[in-house]
Parts: structure tokens; C-alpha cells; sequence
């Protein structure tokens, strides 16, 4: 069985006056069938925290370009494109005298399994046919709140509270990484890395059944119209990627015969 990778990659300003969102797609320079997905939420007052995504977003990238695929090494490559962004971005507060931050999201696919980690509350969910597998749990105030069972998601949502990180990077401490993945793929599994200015408008199933029935394009110009209009003017930044695999549609054999010629 062959797996044929949809992606998509989208963003709006939302509301603000600044873009401090930042997504990438990016193949692997020398390994077929091997992507890396990132996204990146800054935070920092004016041009700081897009400073930051963009970091993020390099570091990553430079990581995942001089990382030679193989199970056993994939958790280090993401976590060191995650280091490295965090280390640079700290290095920015100095020559900046801004106050950078920002969330990371890396997805790293390769033929037969999808590696991501992640830090802060961008978030990378996994569906299957629009039922959710796997999404991960944000570093926030409200979150920890919620393992801890002392309120629910639906409370969380509503939380005066609930922007406020426990982690992400450029932190005097070092950012928590939480790592995962997915082995054995089949056709209709999908990812989506977004920001919170587009989770926060949607329920899981919603956004499952949204990437089930559209393709990465379609569903994420539907994802962000719709974030928009649930905003009613105070949308933040909206960001996503989309990462999706199809089964490839075997081509007919082509037969080349010999020909008859009719007359009349």
C-alpha cells in the first residue's frame, strides 16, 4: 500500500495589528517521503514575539535538514531543533531588549510513522476518518487545573485564567518538550498543527469532521473563515498545518499494441 501526503499550510492576522503567528512546511533535503511541519506562536510586544516564531521555525528546520532519518534519532532531532530555538531566542532578549517568547509545535513524518513534540498551547491533534487518536496536552495554567481534576475542559474554556503558560520557550527555566507518536499509518490519518487563535473555536470532533470531509486546502480556508466569524472582531491570530495521507490511486497499466488500420 502506498501513501500519497496532503499538506496545507495557513494563517490570518485575526484582529491584531501584527502577525506573530509563523508555520512552515518543509521536505527533507536527501530522505523521500520525510516532512517536517512546524508551528510557532510569539509572544513579546511589537516585532518581538514574531522574532521568536521565526526562530523557532529556523532552528527547527536546520535540525530536521542535517538529521539523517531513523526511528532511534527522530525524538533528539526534535527536541533539539526545540533547544535551540529556546537558546536563541533568550540570546534575542539582549540584543532586542524585548521580552520574546513562544510556543512550538514540530510534527516530523516519515514512511510508516509521525513523530511531534511540543511546548506551550499550540496544539497537534491526529485523527483517523475525523475521530480524534491523539492530541496534546497544553502547558497552561487551566490545563494543569484539569489533570489535576479540579475543573473540566468545558470549565477551562470559560477560565479568566486560561492564556497563562507554565511553559514555553524563552524562559529563564528550560521548556518542558512533551513528545509523541504514532506508528503504523493508514489512508485518512491526519494532522493538524494550529495556535490558539483557531483550537479555541472548535471542538475536537468538529475539526475532525472538517478534515474528514474537505481536503488540507478546503478545510483550512473553512477553519479560518469560520475562527474569524467566531471572533466577532477580537480574533487573535489564527494558524494551521495540515498534514493528511491518501491512499495513491494505482495508474492503469498502459498498453501499447499493435494497431489496426480500417478502411472504407
Amino acid at each position: 500500500m502506498t501513501l500519497q501526503i496532503e499538506t496545507c499550510a495557513a494563517q490570518h492576522i485575526g484582529d491584531r495589528q501584527e502577525q506573530q503567528d509563523r508555520v512552515g512546511v518543509f521536505g527533507h533535503p536527501k530522505a523521500k517521503g520525510t516532512l517536517l511541519a512546524v508551528l510557532a506562536d510569539g509572544m513579546g510586544g511589537h516585532t518581538g514575539g514574531a522574532l521568536a516564531a521565526e526562530q523557532v521555525v529556523h532552528s527547527a528546520r536546520t535540525s530536521f535538514d542535517i538529521w539523517g532519518p531513523s526511528a532511534e534519532s527522530v525524538d533528539e532531532m526534535l527536541q533539539a531543533g526545540v533547544r535551540d530555538a529556546h537558546d536563541a531566542i533568550k540570546l534575542t532578549r539582549y540584543t532586542s531588549e524585548q521580552d520574546p517568547h513562544s510556543t512550538a509545535c514540530l510534527l516530523a513524518l516519515q514512511p510508516g510513522r509521525a513523530d511531534w513534540a511540543h511546548c506551550g498551547d499550540s496544539r497537534i491533534y491526529h485523527f483517523r476518518d475525523g475521530a480524534r487518536v491523539a492530541r496534546t496536552e497544553d502547558h497552561s495554567y487551566v490545563m494543569d487545573l484539569v489533570r489535576k481534576g479540579l475543573i473540566t475542559e468545558t470549565q477551562a474554556e470559560q477560565h479568566p485564567n486560561k492564556n497563562i503558560l507554565l511553559s514555553c520557550l524563552g524562559d529563564p527555566e528550560l521548556p518542558q518538550v512533551a513528545i509523541g507518536r504514532a506508528e503504523s499509518l493508514v489512508d485518512g490519518d491526519c494532522f493538524i498543527l494550529c495556535s490558539d487563535g483557531l483550537w479555541a473555536y472548535f471542538s475536537d470532533n468538529e475539526l475532525g469532521q472538517i478534515l474528514k470531509e474537505f481536503a488540507p486546502r478546503q478545510a483550512a480556508e473553512t477553519l479560518i473563515n469560520a475562527a474569524r466569524s467566531r471572533g466577532r472582531g477580537r480574533g487573535d491570530n489564527c494558524t494551521l498545518a495540515i498534514v493528511r495521507l491518501r491512499l495513491r490511486e494505482k495508474v492503469p497499466e498502459l498498453k501499447i499494441g499493435r494497431g489496426v488500420e480500417r478502411t472504407t
